[in-house]
């Protein structure tokens, strides 16, 4: 068995952090079997090396290696590239194709990005796990295949599990034994170490002296949060190299190619905290207005029975108390006057000179049409507002804004049509 050092010289692995060295080791430990294995980690931290390592130190290794990114095939094509088709099976299937499934016999495919995959091709991949079987599209003959499945994803699959985005019996049968990658925040002492081979790499492909940091430039490198990972540390290696004249880069040069500088490195808020915080926001908001509508129907109830029964000192008493309650203990700004006179159409003035007399009945439906649309009004404000504020946090993404209100994306388009937004 070779040793993690040997592995890493050999597949271009740089860095000596313990995590990365573990994920090594159980590389080259599961490869001698045909466990599935599950490669998990952010965006860009280099998960496409580990299922190259598998194949290489497995039984399987004279047999084909087919990378398949599965976020790029789209939907209604995908059950044809891994499963391959039949003549005639939909338009533009002018011939019979094989799919990787049936290529990669005897050898391994590497499904990146599965967490996309569409659950009718979940449902597929599960039955290919389970017993090495598949039809093709348009076919209805049984084939057997005999391939090694190593996957890798980004996404938090319980997470998709639970919005039902992801197969839960299908990510136990991937994640037999599961392999997960460090971020490049968590590998400080790998950073500098990858710039220096990119800078290298990168002064020899355009034949000009090598780029050098220094320490205050290489303190900056060490305490960014590169959320784009190794791929964003090379991206940048590659920029520097080509565009700056002075080959020696101090913290300031370097800070102009570094993304959100200005907020001086600030740190990532999981999606899960943003969704909760919202949340936790639209329910204060719901039981506020709750609470006023509430309070409006009690004052309606009273004012109803000033107009019915004409006990106008007590209820002007109990009015007294609501409305304090409603807007405030500032009683410059509550003037009470004198009923009009006794009988049933005495009523409560707030600050207005009293209307003109009508009938009880009268008085009784339009008092309920003017409390209706009080509440009617605060509610689209608070609606318009809600909206506004979740198309300004994802920067008029209306699908990501959608989600956050809990609407569909077509809703929301017909709401901000309609409040011209």
């Amino acid at each position: 068995m070779e040793s993690v050092q040997a592995i890493k010289q050999r597949f271009g692995i740089i860095g000596n952090d313990p995590k990365l060295n573990r994920a090594i080791e159980k590389a080259i430990q599961v490869a001698p079997t045909d466990i599935s294995v599950l490669v998990t980690g952010e965006s860009g931290v280099g998960k496409e090396s580990i299922p190259k390592i598998i194949h290489s130190l497995s039984h399987r290794k004279h047999g084909k290696y087919i990378a398949v990114n599965c976020g790029a095939i789209p939907e209604g094509t995908i059950d044809s590239e891994l499963f391959g088709h039949e003549k005639g099976a939909f338009t533009g299937a002018t011939q019979t194709r094989s799919g990787y499934f049936e290529v990669a016999d005897g050898g391994t495919i590497f499904l990146d990005e599965v967490g996309e995959l569409p659950l009718t091709t979940q449902v597929r991949l599960l039955r290919v796990l389970e017993n090495g079987e598949f039809i093709k599209v348009g076919s209805s003959k049984v084939q057997k295949t005999n391939v090694r499945i190593v996957a890798a994803t980004n996404v938090n699959m319980f997470e998709a599990i639970k919005k039902e985005k992801f197969r839960e019996d299908l990510y136990y049968r991937l994640s037999t034994v599961e392999i997960m990658l460090p971020p490049l925040r968590d590998r400080k002492e790998d950073i500098h170490l990858l710039f220096r081979k990119f800078a290298s790499d990168f002064a020899t492909k355009y034949k000009m002296p090598t780029i050098r940091l220094e320490d205050d430039a290489v303190f900056l490198l060490e305490k960014y949060h590169w959320s784009g990972n190794i791929r964003q540390l090379r991206n940048i290696a590659e920029q520097i190299s080509v565009l700056e004249q002075n080959r020696v880069i101090n913290a300031s040069a370097l800070g102009s190619y570094l993304p959100d500088m200005g907020s001086n490195l600030p740190a990532i808020v999981s999606q899960k905290k943003k969704d909760s915080d919202f949340s936790n926001e639209r329910e204060i908001l719901y039981k506020v207005l709750f609470d006023m509508k509430n309070d409006l129907n009690d004052l309606k109830k009273l004012t109803m029975e000033l107009m019915q029964n004409g006990n106008s000192q007590q209820v002007q008493k109990d009015n007294e108390g609501l409305i304090r309650k409603i807007y405030g203990d500032d009683e410059e700004e509550i003037q009470y006057e004198e009923p009009i006179a006794s009988g049933p159409t005495e009523f409560l003035q707030i600050e207005n000179p009293a209307p003109p007399q009508r009938k009880p009945e009268d008085d009784k439906y339009h008092f309920a049409e003017e409390i209706e649309e009080e509440e009617t009004l605060s509610l689209q404000d608070k609606e318009i507002e809600l909206i506004k504020k979740s198309l300004e946090r994802h920067k008029g993404k209306r699908k990501a804004a959608a989600e956050e209100l809990g609407i569909s994306e077509r809703t929301l388009y017909r709401k901000i049509k309609q409040y011209d937004l």
